[in-house]
């Protein structure tokens, strides 16, 4: 007999994971999300993707601000009796008060091999570090973050050229298929939760803009992990005659110079070590461009520099 679930999300990275359970024949109970947020402009108010996607299905929808101190939420969860609560991208700290309402606990789908990249963003981080492998962990949530106890542990091959959008994507369908074992098991009695080694543990703290400045005396490999990492948001750019540009694509070439100088007119930048060739760039208030729209009405030519 299938139990009662409540699922708190709210990114694009939980959406699958959700999906799954809905389409499985899993009842969900509730679902909890971040509040709708304003737009850059500050015009409207957006929706997360959890929430359109859970309203588009008729689930019921629940968005506190916050669930500290929140005893209209906490008196919520209690009637409602759910047997597991699973939490995946919500973005909020589930308090200590909460952690025993659901029958089977607190179940959370974390990004990364814990006790590596605890945190905010460990796809990013992954990327960033030029991680050859990362994966997602099935743990327990407990008072500290991410530090509870793991059941099951997947893991996943990371390209050079593979960036944090599609990782993600690939992370949460893997999630998406591993979710339904995991709860059955859960069910049944059949699943050992272990403590993680927290001596080897490391964080990924959450992303600030100001980290997509590019710095053109790092390496090559750096500096591609930079603008893998950081796509879609906030992504990696440098300042040229007072503008601002980001680079969504690159890869390595083999040129050598003066860290930020242009070496070819395929827009090839010398970095501290090797080079970097832009594939595809956007100025600031301007469309995505491939290098090869880019290149004819562009300043930045062969013999500029802009470090």
């Amino acid at each position: 007999m299938y139990k009662k679930i409540v699922f708190m999300g709210t990114s694009n990275f939980a959406v699958p994971i959700l999906k799954s359970l809905y389409q499985n024949g899993y009842p969900i109970s509730a679902v909890y999300t971040q509040p709708p947020k304003k737009s850059n402009r500050g015009q409207k108010f957006n929706k997360s993707p959890i929430n359109l996607f859970s309203e588009n299905i008729s689930l019921n929808t629940r968005t506190p601000q916050s669930l500290k101190d929140n005893k209209e939420e906490e008196l919520y969860l209690t009637e409602l009796e759910p047997d597991i609560i699973l939490v995946v991208s919500y973005g909020q700290i589930i308090p200590k008060n909460f952690l025993n309402i659901p029958k089977y606990g607190f179940l959370n789908v974390h990004a990364s091999l814990l006790p590596k990249w605890r945190g905010a963003a460990p796809i990013q981080r992954s990327i960033m570090n030029r991680d050859k492998e990362t994966g997602i962990s099935i743990m327990k949530i407990n008072e500290n973050l991410d530090e509870g106890p793991v059941c099951n542990q997947y893991s996943l091959k990371i390209s050079e050229q593979m960036n944090s959008e599609e990782l993600s994507e690939k992370l949460s369908l893997m999630a998406s298929e591993k979710i339904l074992d995991i709860l059955n098991n859960i069910y049944d009695g059949n699943i050992e939760f272990k403590e993680q080694d927290h001596s080897k543990a490391t964080y990924a703290k959450k992303i600030k803009k100001i980290e997509g400045k590019i710095d053109w005396s790092e390496n090559a490999e750096k500096i591609i992990g930079k603008i893998n990492g950081l796509y879609p948001y906030p992504g990696a750019f440098f300042s040229f005659n007072g503008e601002r540009y980001k680079i969504l694509k690159a890869e390595r070439s083999s040129t050598t110079g003066k860290p930020g100088d242009i070496a070819s007119e395929n827009l090839e930048v010398c970095c501290g070590e090797r080079s970097i060739k832009v594939i595809s760039i956007q100025r600031e208030g301007k469309r995505v461009q491939q290098i090869n729209e880019f290149l004819p009405g562009t300043q930045i030519k062969k013999g500029t520099n802009i470090a």
